[in-house]
């Protein structure tokens, strides 16, 4: 079989174990640019250029000289982490379905995590991000229904972000049918497929009403049940989330440059500054273990001890 071919047979086995559309995705796409890579490369062993080679043709120096490659590109450990679970899983199936004899990222390490902490906004900046009246001020100056609209979605996007603390992949998957207005709650699918219900406050609740009230000046055949649209009438992509996100953040010449997760990092710390249970916050953002929660911890801890070095006499 050609590798085009073996490719095809694992994305077919991904689908028939029930793995998530974006975990399907980003494994085939990171399996075809390792590909891509050895074609393009004379291999370790001198010999024929992988893109004449098949799967079993493929070794550890393969491997390596890729993950070399994305370490030059300055691509972050997590991408590498992603890539190499990506290569492993995709061997793992040749040699259990497909035949080979030899798993050659079978020997691959996975490098650690980086030891860097989330940059998360202050209060009082995630507030001056968010706020609805932003929108409302911003939108006074036109009478343009289209700039009105998306004035008003915008607002509802940034204070759902903040508000409920989901992904953005959570947040472009939202549907009308999703929320409960008089629970103040959503339903979200998170990841691997898992359900959660996560609750919001009265000023996302506003906003959202706000811009649910002009959904209809984009909406189109293509719209579906969609909460959040693009001009174009289509359910908005995680891109244009983060542009909009970056967007409305440079408003603010002191607060750091985040995107969407960034608004995650910073709801989860400043609910365990003011006060609540770390494993509510995991509940709150669909964390399987408590590992990933508890770098907010030292989040929270870092922001102590700037504050105390700035404000005790004694520091």
């Amino acid at each position: 079989m050609t590798i085009a071919e073996v490719v095809s047979g694992y994305a077919d086995h991904l689908r028939s174990r029930d793995v998530s559309a974006h975990t399907s995705r980003a494994y085939i796409a990171d399996v075809t640019d390792f590909f891509e890579h050895a074609a393009h490369t004379p291999t370790a062993r001198s010999g024929p250029h992988a893109a004449e080679s098949g799967v079993g043709d493929i070794d550890l120096n393969d491997l390596r000289a890729w993950l070399i490659t994305l370490d030059d590109a300055g691509a972050a450990k997590s991408t590498v982490a992603r890539k190499i679970a990506a290569v492993k899983s995709f061997f793992a199936y040749c040699v259990n379905h497909q035949g080979l004899t030899n798993n050659p990222a079978a020997r691959l390490r996975t490098p650690k995590k980086d030891s860097r902490l989330p940059t998360v906004l202050k209060p009082q900046q995630a507030a001056a991000l968010v706020s609805p009246q932003r929108a409302s001020h911003a939108e006074a100056g036109t009478s343009d229904p289209i700039e009105t609209a998306k004035w008003a979605r915008d607002a509802a996007i940034l204070e759902m972000l903040y508000a409920a603390a989901v992904r953005v992949s959570e947040l472009t998957g939202l549907n009308r049918s999703d929320v409960d207005h008089q629970r103040s709650m959503i339903t979200v699918l998170g990841k691997g497929d898992k359900e959660r219900r996560v609750p919001f406050g009265k000023p996302a609740q506003s906003a959202l009403q706000q811009w649910l009230n002009l959904r209809e000046t984009f909406a189109s055949t293509t719209s579906g049940d969609a909460l959040f649209l693009g001009v174009r009438g289509g359910r908005i992509g995680a891109r244009q989330v983060r542009e909009l996100v970056h967007r409305h953040g440079s408003d603010d010449p002191s607060a750091p440059d985040i995107g969407p997760h960034g608004l995650r990092h910073s709801a989860a710390t400043h609910m365990l500054d003011g006060g609540a249970d770390l494993r509510q916050i995991q509940e709150l953002l669909g964390h399987s273990t408590m590992s990933s929660t508890q770098i907010y911890t030292h989040v929270s801890m870092q922001r102590l001890q700037e504050t105390y070095r700035q404000a005790h006499p004694r520091a």
